[in-house]
């Protein structure tokens, strides 16, 4: 026979800590069988007394030792010299506990470690000091009815869950049960408490990074002008590491950059040392391992609840990320919410995936400019390769005009000065000759002379005169000879020195010639027919002429003719 209770609703939650159990069809509380009644003397009735209350009857009770009051209020005796047993014992302070905290109490906790069961959430949780020693612990639940209800508002409010590291502030009825012990009964959660806890770490390392002048350090370096070399640092095997990879491996494998990868976890106790080392790791390791220097480092890892995202939230990762001297590109995976290595960092994406969209727009705006730049070259070289050509043509026409009228002036020139030679050169000879003939006729006066008056004289003298007469007579002969000897040697001199000056000056002009010319790099331009073409002018598109080089010639065709050069003014 069950054992039907009278429970004010009020009191609901006190029977049941004590054993009470629900009965749904008679919409009862009732006692199950095994447990002592005693205990739940103040809500006691008979099943055919229409619910009247029976209060214990005071005989009943032996003079002994009393437990505290239970939740009628009445209080237990027990035989002098004897204890009563441990389930009494601990029903009594369920039933005290249940009293003393009939309502919930609100008070912060740090959740150690949390596990759902059949809709049930049964937590761990502590209270610890600024040195990290635990002051107090104990477990809580929320049961399922009422996870359903308050969880769906904390998650949406906050974008955390119930996971180790996570500070709440809840609203916990303390519950004391004699199979299970002490625990709290969680039935509400504040949402503001939890993101102003957050937040207050965020903003404690934030205020530190700028008060050592750290905090915009990597964000002030110059983004990369181009991607060519970058290391990714990620929880090896995550979500977000596989659609990073997905589009990474496809710009790596059309070589317009390269990854180099090193994992680490970020979530949980020391997931911020843990990344520190592995990027001093890497780092150490790319700086001999590859000829081409780290354009940047990147972090990413997939999306994931705030209170996740929160292991990030640490100073000496922060300041490491702010003293490299490498921009540093973030994709934690977090749209709504950002962690300090977001703010300290270079370029922040919003998921791993936008981190590589990011560097291949890069890639691509920089190809773009340099296509841009190649288009403008060409066509500069272009029409300066026109404006060459046209004024190449004007040089030729007009040295070929020039070497004619140089030809024709040296020629000329030549042809004056042999006749002005060969006048002078007649003229000197007979000079000489008439200065000879004048001086050998003086001569053979003087002779003559002599001769007579040697034959006046003794006739001894006769052939000493003569010898001295035909002395005389040689002596002036020779005297006639050289000066006439020099003067031909003189017109002879002239003669050679104005054949060499000709000569040169025929070299000279030979060697403006059009030959040379083409050995510059000029062509000439004939037609078929073989006239030379000075000028664009009258070539219709698709006439055939000659381009004369000086190593030959080859054939080609007119195409449009291009724009005129506007003609020269002249003062």
């Amino acid at each position: 026979m069950q054992h039907y209770l009278n429970v004010p609703f009020a009191q609901k939650d006190a029977a049941k800590a004590l054993g009470a159990r629900w009965d749904g069809a008679a919409r009862r509380w009732y006692v199950p069988a095994g447990l002592d009644l005693s205990l739940f003397a103040a809500w006691n009735s008979d099943a055919a007394g229409a619910g009247a209350v029976v209060a214990p009857a005071a005989a009943a009770a032996p003079a002994g030792a009393s437990l505290p009051a239970l939740a009628g209020g009445a209080g237990l005796s027990v035989p002098a010299g004897q204890g009563v047993p441990l389930s009494r014992l601990l029903q009594g302070v369920a039933s005290a506990v249940a009293q003393a905290f009939a309502a919930g109490v609100w008070t912060t906790v740090e959740v150690v470690q949390a596990n759902l069961r059949n809709g049930h959430v049964f937590l761990e949780v502590s209270e610890r000091d600024a040195e990290g020693r635990v002051l107090a612990k104990a477990n809580a639940a929320i049961w399922a009815t009422t996870a359903a209800r308050i969880l769906p508002e904390f998650e949406a409010a906050t974008g955390a869950t119930l996971a180790a590291g996570i500070k709440l502030l809840v609203r916990a009825r303390p519950v004391f049960k004699p199979q299970f012990g002490f625990s709290l009964e969680v039935d509400a959660i504040d949402p503001a408490f939890t993101l102003g806890d957050l937040e207050a770490r965020k903003r404690e390392i934030r205020q530190r990074l700028q008060e050592e002048g750290l905090f915009d350090r990597n964000r002030r370096l110059a983004a990369p002008w181009d991607y060519r070399q970058l290391l990714v640092i990620a929880p090896e095997g995550g979500a977000g590491l596989g659609d990073f990879r997905h589009e990474a491996d496809r710009l790596q494998r059309h070589g317009l950059c390269a990854f180099r990868y090193a994992f680490s976890r970020f979530q949980g106790e020391g997931a911020a040392a843990e990344i520190a080392e592995a990027l001093r790791t890497a780092l150490a390791a790319a700086a001999w391992a590859t000829a081409q220097p780290l354009d940047a480092v990147i972090l990413i890892r997939g999306g994931g609840a705030v209170n996740d995202l929160a292991w990030l939230n640490d100073y000496a990762l922060a300041a490491d990320l702010c003293r490299l001297d490498l921009p540093v590109l973030t994709g934690i995976g977090h749209e709504r919410d950002s962690t300090v290595l977001d703010e300290v960092a270079n370029q922040r994406f919003d998921t791993p995936s936008k981190v590589v969209a990011g560097i291949e727009q890069q890639i691509v705006r920089r190809a773009r400019e340099a296509q841009a730049l190649f288009e403008s070259t060409a066509a500069q070289a272009r029409r300066t390769l026109q404006t060459a050509g046209a004024a190449a043509d004007r040089q030729v026409a007009a040295v070929e005009k020039a070497a004619r009228a140089e030809v024709g002036r040296a020629r000329q020139s030549v042809v004056q000065r042999w006749a002005d030679i060969r006048l002078a050169s007649a003229t000197t000879v007979q000079q000489a000759d008439a200065g000879s003939r004048r001086h050998w006729q003086g001569v053979e006066a003087a002779a003559r002379q002599a001769l007579l008056q040697a034959r006046a004289g003794a006739g001894s003298a006769w052939a000493t005169t003569l010898d001295q007469a035909r002395h005389q007579v040689r002596q002036a002969a020779r005297a006639v000879e050289s000066p006439l000897e020099r003067v031909r040697d003189l017109a002879r001199q002239s003669v050679v020195s104005a054949r060499a000056g000709s000569d040169a000056l025929v070299r000279e002009i030979a060697g403006q010639g059009p030959q040379k010319t083409l050995s510059r790099g000029f062509a000439l331009v004939r037609t078929p027919a073989g006239a030379t073409v000075t000028g664009a002018a009258g070539l219709a598109p698709g006439t055939p002429v000659e381009l004369t080089f000086h190593d030959g010639s080859v054939q080609a065709t007119t195409l449009a003719p291009a724009a005129a050069d506007p003609p020269e003014k002249h003062p």
